[in-house]
C-alpha cells in the first residue's frame, strides 16, 4: 500500500452575492477534508456527503492499492472568497463546523438584514418614484423578471429591490458595524458548534490570504538608475494568517478575522470603506477584549502605523485589484512539509467565469460616455484573465520537473563516487552520530573536488542565497517592511561576511574553502540542512514503493523531526528579541549575525539530528539503509547541479503543479449552461441573492452539488496508470452524493421545493 496526498491550495474570487453559492462549495471542501481525516484515522465519519467521499477513499484504496488524503492547507481569497476563506481556514484549524454558517447564510445575506437602519427608508412612499432605477441598472424589465423568479418570491424580489433603492442616496445603503457585527456572530456560532479534530497533521501550517485595497494607498520607494529613487503609491494589501502547523483555538484573534473579512468585502458602493475605527466600536459595544490589537495593525498596516496613521487608512473591496490573489497562495508553497507522495493542487473558485461586460442593447454597439469609464475602472479589473498567473505556475512546475529529470539521471554516478569514496564496507555497520558526522564532511570535500570550476560558482550562490536568507529574518525580525529597508540590512551583512573573510572564494575554492568560509556556512546556511532533508524524505517516499512503509517509519520521523527543528529556524517570531539590533543597525552588523547565529544554534541542531539518524538507521534493513544513506552523504553532489537551476531556491514539495477550477461551466452533470442555467445570484449585477431567500437557497445548493462534482473529478485525477475505478463507477459515485446531498438539504431548505423536486428528476 503506498500513500499519496492531495494538497489543496485554494484561491477564492469574488462574486458580491454569489458568497452563498461559494459557501455551498466550500462546505463541500471541508466535508472532502473531514472524510478524509476520519478515514486515514481508521474513525466513523458523518453520512450525508461526507459519507460518500469516505466510501471513495475506502474504493480508491482497495481497486488501486492508493491510500489517498486530501488536505487544504492554504487559501487565499477575495471580497466574497475572502470571507468564505476566512470561515473555511477557521473551520481546518481548529477542527469547527461549518455548518452553523448555513443558516446565517440563508437568514442574514439579505438586504433586509444588512441594511443600515438610520440608512432605511422612512416610509412606504420614500424615494417610490426610484423604483424603476433599479430595474434599468439591472437590465432588466418587470416582464423578464416574471421568467427568472420562481412565482413565490416575485413579490419578496420587488418588495425588497424597492426598499434598497428608496434608502441614503449617494451612501452605501449597507452598514459596516452591521455587517461586522455579523461576522463576529459566525464566528462565535462556529465556536459554540460541536468541534472535531485540526483537519491537518501536526506541523503541516495552514496559511490564510486575504487581498484588502488600500483606498489612500501607502508609499513604496522604488530604486532607479536615474532618479535614483521614486516614491509611488501602493494600493495592494494582503491580509496573512497562518497557524504555524500547531493546534490552536483559534487561528488569530476573533477581532483580527473580522477585520480581514469586513474590509476585504467593502463592495465599492454597497458597503462603507472600513476603518479601525469601525471595529473597535463593535468590539466595545460586544463587550469583547482586542489585546494584540497594535502588533496586528503593526504587521498589517506598518507604512501607517510607523506614521501614527493606522486608524485613518481607508480600506475597500479586495477583489477591486486583486480578484484572484493567485501570488500570495504561490509564495505560501515554501517550507511545506511533506511526508508522502504529494500532488498538488491549486483549485480555484470563479462563480461567474462567463460574464461579459454588458455595453449596450447590441452585441456590436459601442459603449456610452458612462459605461466606458464605469467599466475601466470597476468591470475590466475584475475581470482581467489569469493567464499570467497560470504562466507563473506552469514555468514553476518545468524547473520541478528538469530537476526531478537531472537527479533521477545523475543518481546513479553519484551513489557509485560515494561507494568508491567509502567502500561498500560502510554500509554492513551500523552509522554512529561520530561517523555520520565525519562521513558527512568527507562527502562535502569530495563533492567539491569533483566539481572542478563548477563549485566556484556554486559557491558564490550558496553564499549570496545564505546572506539573503539572514536578510529576510532580520527583515522579519525588526519588523521594518518594504525593499528600501531589505537592501540596507542585505548591505550591512554584505559587508560584514566580507570583512570577516567569510566569502573567501579564491580559485582553489574547488579544492575546499577557507575555515571562515566552512564556518560561516555551518552557523548559518539554514536552506542547505533543509534542502538535505528534504531529499532524503523524498527518497524514503520511493522506497516505499517497494517496501512495507512502517520498515521505513522510524527512519522517516527522523526525518521529519529533525526537518521541523529546522523549520522552526525560519519562524519569524522565534528571532524577534534581536528587533532593537535590527532597527538600529546602521554600520558594522558583525556583532548581530554573532548574536544571530547564537540564535539559529544550528550546530546543536545538526549533532541532534545525526542523533536522530543514527538510531534510526540502526534499525533498518541493509537493502533499505544503503540507498538511503547514499542520498545523505550523496546531498552535496546533487546540491551542486540542482541549486544553480533553482537560482539559489529550494523547490520545496519538488512536485509538479496542477490546475483545476471550481465553476458552474465545469459542472454538467445535472445541468448544462453555467451559471445563467443554474444560479440566481448573477441577477441585478451579483446582487440578486441579497433580495430574496429563495434566491440564495437556489444558489446555496447549487454550490454544494458544483462542489460535490468537482471535487470526485479532481480526486479521482489523481489517480495514474493502470490505478483507475472500474467503468462507469464515477457516474454511480456522483449520483450517490447528489442524492445525498438533496436529502440533507431538503428539511431545511422550504423556499424551494420546487427545484428539489426537479433536481430529483434531473438527476434520476
Amino acid at each position: 500500500m503506498r500513500e499519496k496526498e492531495i494538497r489543496l491550495a485554494l484561491v477564492c474570487y469574488g462574486g458580491i452575492s454569489l458568497a452563498v453559492y461559494m459557501h455551498g462549495i466550500t462546505k463541500e471542501i471541508w466535508r472532502l477534508a473531514r472524510a478524509s481525516q476520519a478515514f486515514h484515522h481508521n474513525e466513523e465519519t458523518e453520512g450525508g456527503s461526507q459519507g460518500v467521499y469516505r466510501a471513495l477513499l475506502q474504493e480508491i484504496e482497495s481497486e488501486t492499492a492508493l491510500r489517498m488524503r486530501v488536505l487544504v492547507d492554504i487559501v487565499a481569497g477575495a471580497s466574497a472568497g475572502g470571507i468564505n476563506g476566512v470561515f473555511l481556514a477557521q473551520a481546518i484549524t481548529t477542527g469547527q463546523s461549518l455548518e452553523p454558517l448555513t443558516q446565517l447564510w440563508l437568514d442574514s445575506a439579505d438586504v433586509e438584514a444588512l441594511i443600515d437602519p438610520v440608512a432605511a427608508p422612512s416610509g412606504r412612499w420614500s424615494k417610490a418614484w426610484a423604483t424603476p432605477i433599479a430595474w434599468m441598472a439591472a437590465r432588466r424589465s418587470a416582464d423578464s423578471v416574471n421568467q427568472l423568479v420562481e412565482p413565490g418570491a416575485r413579490e419578496e424580489v420587488r418588495s425588497k429591490l424597492s426598499h434598497f433603492v428608496r434608502s441614503r442616496w449617494f451612501e452605501p445603503p449597507f452598514g459596516g458595524e452591521l455587517f461586522s457585527g455579523l461576522i463576529f456572530d459566525a464566528l462565535d456560532a462556529m465556536a459554540a458548534a460541536p468541534c472535531g479534530p485540526r483537519l491537518l497533521p501536526e506541523g503541516q501550517p495552514l496559511d490564510l490570504f486575504v487581498t484588502v485595497t488600500d483606498f489612500r494607498g501607502h508609499p513604496e520607494r522604488l530604486t532607479l538608475n536615474s532618479p535614483p529613487e521614486v516614491v509611488e503609491t501602493e494600493h495592494r494589501l494582503v491580509v496573512p494568517f497562518t497557524d504555524h502547523g500547531a493546534v490552536t483555538k483559534s487561528l488569530a484573534d476573533p477581532a483580527e478575522l473580522v477585520f480581514a473579512a469586513r474590509a476585504t468585502s467593502s463592495f465599492p458602493g454597497a458597503f462603507p470603506p472600513f476603518m479601525v475605527a469601525e471595529l473597535d466600536a463593535v468590539v466595545k459595544s460586544r463587550k469583547v477584549t482586542w489585546p494584540g490589537r497594535e502588533e496586528f495593525l503593526k504587521r498589517i498596516l506598518p507604512r501607517q502605523f510607523a506614521a501614527n496613521a493606522a486608524e485613518q487608512a481607508v480600506l475597500i473591496d479586495g477583489s477591486v485589484l486583486a480578484n484572484a490573489p493567485f501570488r500570495p497562495a504561490i509564495e505560501a508553497l515554501r517550507e511545506r512539509p511533506a511526508r508522502r507522495e504529494i500532488d498538488r493542487r491549486f483549485v480555484y473558485i470563479d462563480p461567474t467565469p462567463a460574464a461579459k461586460i454588458h455595453f449596450g442593447p447590441g452585441i456590436n454597439a459601442a459603449p456610452g460616455f458612462f459605461q466606458t469609464i464605469i467599466g475601466s475602472i470597476s468591470e475590466l479589473p475584475r475581470q482581467q484573465p489569469i493567464r499570467d498567473n497560470l504562466e507563473d505556475i506552469a514555468e514553476r512546475s518545468r524547473r520541478i520537473e528538469r530537476m526531478r529529470t537531472i537527479v533521477s539521471s545523475i543518481r546513479p554516478e553519484v551513489e557509485a563516487q560515494v561507494e568508491t569514496l567509502f567502500g561498500y564496507t560502510l554500509f554492513l555497520d551500523s552509522p554512529t552520530v561520530g561517523r555520520l558526522a565525519a562521513w558527512r564532511a568527507r562527502a562535502q570535500s569530495a563533492a567539491a573536488k569533483s566539481a572542478g570550476y563548477g563549485y566556484a560558482a556554486y559557491g558564490h550562490l550558496k553564499i549570496t542565497g545564505v546572506i539573503e536568507a539572514i536578510t529576510s529574518l532580520l527583515l522579519a525580525a525588526g519588523g521594518e517592511p518594504g525593499p528600501q529597508r531589505w537592501e540596507s540590512i542585505r548591505s550591512h551583512i554584505a559587508d560584514a561576511v566580507s570583512a570577516r573573510g567569510f566569502d573567501d572564494l579564491r580559485p582553489s575554492f574547488s579544492d575546499g574553502a577557507s575555515e571562515k568560509t566552512i564556518g560561516f556556512l555551518r552557523s548559518y546556511d539554514l536552506g542547505f540542512r533543509i534542502r538535505r532533508l528534504r531529499m532524503l524524505a523524498r527518497r524514503v517516499t520511493e522506497l516505499e514503493m517497494d517496501h512495507d512503509e512502517s520498515e521505513l517509519e522510524p527512519i522517516r520521523e527522523a526525518i521529519y523531526a529533525s526537518l521541523a527543528d529546522y523549520l522552526e529556524c525560519k519562524r519569524t517570531d522565534r528571532h524577534a528579541h534581536l528587533r532593537k539590533e535590527v532597527r538600529l543597525l546602521r554600520g558594522d552588523a558583525g556583532p548581530l549575525l554573532d548574536k544571530l547565529a547564537a540564535s539559529l544554534d544550528l550546530k546543536q541542531l545538526d549533532t541532534a539530528t545525526e542523533k536522530r539518524l543514527a538510531e534510526a538507521f540502526t534499525g533498518l534493513a541493509r537493502d533499505v539503509k544503503r540507498p538511503i544513506l547514499l542520498t545523505y552523504l550523496g546531498f552535496p553532489y546533487f546540491d551542486v547541479a540542482t541549486l544553480p537551476l533553482l537560482q539559489g531556491e529550494g523547490l520545496d514539495e519538488f512536485d509538479p503543479i496542477k490546475v483545476d477550477r471550481i465553476a458552474p461551466d465545469d459542472a454538467t452533470s445535472i445541468r448544462a449552461g453555467g451559471a445563467e442555467a443554474t444560479l440566481k445570484g448573477i441577477q441585478f449585477n451579483n446582487f440578486g441573492a441579497f433580495f430574496s431567500r429563495a434566491y440564495r437557497e437556489n444558489d446555496y445548493l447549487w454550490g454544494r452539488l458544483h462542489g460535490a462534482e468537482r471535487l470526485i473529478d479532481i480526486v479521482l485525477s489523481s489517480l495514474t496508470g493502470n490505478g483507475r475505478l472500474k467503468p462507469g463507477r464515477v457516474a454511480v459515485i456522483k449520483h450517490a452524493a447528489f442524492v445525498a446531498i438533496l436529502d440533507e438539504e431538503e428539511p431545511r431548505l422550504t423556499a424551494i421545493p420546487g427545484l428539489i423536486a426537479s433536481l430529483r428528476r434531473e438527476i434520476g
